[in-house]
């Protein structure tokens, strides 16, 4: 068992930042299902060699991502790669400076 003091400090993570005041920018990127986390078939995308990714719309937002609250409307069942997507994390932060 690992000691909590002993993990490491991400300092990373920027705290004022919020998903709550942002606009998705996370839901425009290519999002590869790589796990079974019951993502609704109607949300999926299936290319030419098989793979599968989060259907995007027409304007290249995610077909799962709630036009007026901006918000996953699929947030339990949501894939693997968006819930490693750490809200400040070095990631979100590069999203945001697009």
């Amino acid at each position: 068992m690992i000691a909590l003091h002993s993990l490491p400090v991400t300092s990373s993570i920027d705290p004022t930042i919020s998903c709550s005041r942002c606009p998705a920018k996370c839901c425009r990127l290519e999002v590869m299902l790589i796990t079974d986390t019951g993502v609704p078939e109607r949300f999926i995308e299936v290319d030419q060699w098989g793979s599968e990714t989060m259907a995007r719309l027409d304007d290249g937002w995610c077909a799962a991502l709630d036009r007026d609250s901006m918000s996953c409307s699929i947030y339990a069942n949501r894939p693997f790669i968006c819930r490693e997507f750490a809200m400040g994390g070095p990631e979100c932060q590069d999203e945001r400076a697009v």
